[in-house]
């Protein structure tokens, strides 16, 4: 039964006001509700587009929210939808699970699959928006229309709001579950890390990758055939840049080359070592970046004493 089909509009301004979702940016109800209504009618005039190095080369462009959206969007998030429930195979995105989650499961397995769906964000449409992130069952129309609003970009989902990647494992919690049902009747291990699908297991990898393709493309979205990349046991198997054919680990040209930065880094400091890369960065956002690479490596293997102690003693250079 749909409990909002009486409300008035009285009734659902009540409940928007409710959400306090414009809270601490003005005291007054009315004006919290006008700028609501503000923002979700104007909401491209509140983004800047902004273009980011991607490791491999090329640029990723993000529509990113001012100020004032921007905080907004980090109410819908916290107080609406992170109280909705996603597919446990959807590994990005989650407070509290790790890039792990996404790679043990499909460790030691004879085959691997992985898939990538293109343009992620922007084939997440309006209306998958509205039908998945704001359900019909706890919000009324027109609220559900402005939060919709208010979060989207051109009617797709922009790359680059703080709601997105949440609203992104909504949508495809459908999906998800549909796909973990069909996986183990064949005995296959399913997970998704944000547009990465992989598949493990013993399976027919063109049965697998049609059979997704087809469901794909029947909710707005495709494949990028450029990034299907099929393992069998007898060759390296990657999960999302991660080894997985005995034990999680990461490939050792990364861990030699973090090797080979945090020595020149002590034999040169930060200023001299930064001048001889080339870099433009500041030594702050330098050894930053440097902390959250070993970080990384640490979270693949928490135990790995010699990056631990690379971690200890690069704290103790930044404090210096």
């Amino acid at each position: 039964m749909n409990v909002w089909k009486y409300c008035s509009r009285e009734q659902e301004q009540a409940f928007l006001l409710s959400l306090d979702l414009a809270g601490g940016l003005t005291a007054s109800r009315k004006k919290q509700a006008a700028l609501l209504y503000t923002l979700s009618n104007h909401a491209a005039d509140h983004y800047r587009r902004v273009r980011i190095p991607k490791k491999n080369g090329g640029f990723r462009s993000l529509d990113v929210p001012d100020h004032l959206l921007k905080t907004v969007q980090k109410r819908i998030l916290t107080q609406l939808l992170e109280q909705l429930p996603v597919s446990p195979c959807a590994c990005s995105y989650r407070k509290g699970i790790s890039l792990l989650e996404n790679v043990s499961p499909h460790t030691g397995k004879r085959c691997v699959l992985k898939l990538d769906i293109r343009d992620f964000f922007g084939s997440i449409t309006y209306m998958s928006v509205y039908s998945f992130a704001f359900p019909s069952e706890f919000f009324p129309p027109a609220v559900r229309t402005l939060l919709t609003h208010l979060c989207c970009l051109h009617d797709t989902l922009p790359q680059g709001a703080p709601t997105s990647p949440y609203i992104s494992n909504l949508v495809m919690a459908p999906f998800d579950r549909h796909m973990i049902n069909w996986c183990k009747s064949r005995g296959i291990t399913y997970t998704r890390y944000c547009d990465d699908l992989t598949f493990s297991g013993d399976f027919n990898p063109k049965e697998v990758k049609s059979y997704t393709e087809s469901f794909l493309l029947r909710l707005g979205f495709e494949l990028n055939q450029n990034k299907t990349r099929f393992f069998s046991s007898s060759h390296r198997q990657e999960v999302t840049g991660i080894v997985v054919n005995s034990r999680p680990h990461l490939q050792k040209t990364y861990r030699r080359k973090l090797r080979q930065e945090w020595y020149f880094l002590k034999k040169f400091g930060p200023e001299e070592h930064l001048k001889h890369m080339g870099s433009c960065l500041s030594p702050d956002k330098y050894l930053q970046s440097l902390e959250g690479r070993i970080r990384y490596v640490l979270t693949i293997d928490p135990n790995d004493s010699e990056f631990i102690k690379m971690l200890h003693e690069l704290h103790s250079f930044r404090s210096s």
